[in-house]
């Protein structure tokens, strides 16, 4: 299979992962901003953007197509919400290839199982709305795929500016088939990755957003408890999506994670 990237500027390599039926073009001004100061790699999943579908779009198939494409040498890997996910896997799977992780409105464990046990509790989303939305996809893919924009940036300061720069880039590109949507969704309800998050012996960072309806902020907190290296950074008045509401923030945020990691 093929996996579509675009590689900007020069310098230290960070890979940027998007998020659910997204492509690597929601990038944009942030990873042109980006670039001025190190070379930003934009990739497109399997079965998203540009990229070839994978015949089951799971995890471990995925990070294995992202080895196979990215060059062979250690970078920052930043993910945003099952970008996020996926490049959490791929740390745990390839370490010598990720010199830092940096997890962008993301959550090792997106959501808990309805018959998780209460003296467990972990911020997470509720599994039964990642299900109406894997039900909804069947019957109606374009409006759920609209609903879940609306959910990213609810909440968001800048909610109208943001929502433009999600739909604008949903239309950019042909939307992912029905079998990765919800193999996307499945990954979301289903992985369990704080065994990995507890295992890196690496820099990681996650930066969140105060009012994000998707990932709990304070799941910040417990994701420092089970891996104390961890760098936690929250962005108040940002929601799912701070890399286009407060995207000089996440930019500084960002470089100077690099420059230290």
């Amino acid at each position: 299979m093929r996996l579509n990237y675009h590689v900007y500027g020069v310098g230290k390599p960070i890979v940027l992962l998007h998020g659910w039926a997204m492509h690597s073009g929601i990038w944009g001004n942030f990873a042109q901003q980006l670039a001025q100061s190190h070379r930003v790699i934009c990739v497109d999943l399997p079965g998203h953007g540009q990229s070839s579908a994978l015949e089951s779009f799971e995890l471990a198939a995925i990070s294995a197509a992202l080895a196979r494409t990215i060059a062979n040498e250690p970078a920052c890997w930043l993910g945003w919400s099952l970008g996020a996910t996926v490049a959490l896997d791929f740390a745990s799977r390839y370490p010598e290839r990720v010199s830092s992780l940096a997890l962008l409105s993301g959550n090792p464990c997106f959501c808990l199982p309805p018959s998780a046990s209460l003296t467990a509790v972990w911020p997470a989303m509720n599994s039964q709305v990642l299900q109406q939305f894997a039900e909804q996809l069947r019957n109606n893919a374009q409006a759920t795929l609209l609903r879940f924009l609306a959910l990213q940036v609810l909440g968001s300061d800048h909610y109208k500016k943001v929502l433009a720069e999600l739909k604008q880039a949903t239309t950019a590109c042909p939307p992912p088939n029905a079998a990765t949507l919800a193999g996307g969704l499945a990954i979301l309800k289903q992985s369990d990755l704080r065994p990995a998050l507890a295992d890196l012996a690496l820099p990681v960072m996650a930066i969140l957003g105060g009012r994000d309806t998707l990932v709990p902020v304070a799941v910040g907190e417990m994701m420092r408890q089970i891996q104390p290296l961890l760098q936690l950074q929250v962005l108040d008045k940002a929601a799912h999506a701070p890399f286009l509401s407060h995207p000089e923030a996440v930019l500084a945020l960002v470089s100077d994670f690099l420059v230290k990691a």
